[in-house]
């Protein structure tokens, strides 16, 4: 009998802007490391906030867990599957 999968520990937010390739890069690894872990994650464009794009504006792609800063510019993803697996 296989256990139930447990809940998710840990939400993830990647911080983004339209036409940033980088942002694809990260988007997709993401998406996978994200989906195999179970753990929730959803994407926010800054261009929608101003508070976001004088914060983030030079760090695009950002990678948030649990809402602080995890990672910038490109997602190490032994880092990201490290830190959700805690």
């Amino acid at each position: 009998m296989t256990a139930p999968a447990r809940p998710s520990a840990h939400v993830v937010m990647l911080l983004s802007r339209p036409g940033c390739h980088l942002c694809e890069v990260a988007r997709e690894v993401i998406e996978r490391v994200a989906g195999e872990l179970g753990v929730p994650w959803s994407e926010r464009d800054i261009t929608g906030c101003e508070q976001d794009a004088l914060e983030y504006g030079d760090m695009i792609p950002v990678t948030l867990i649990d809402g602080v800063q995890h990672d910038f510019w490109r997602v190490d993803e032994a880092r990201l599957r490290a830190a959700l697996s805690s």
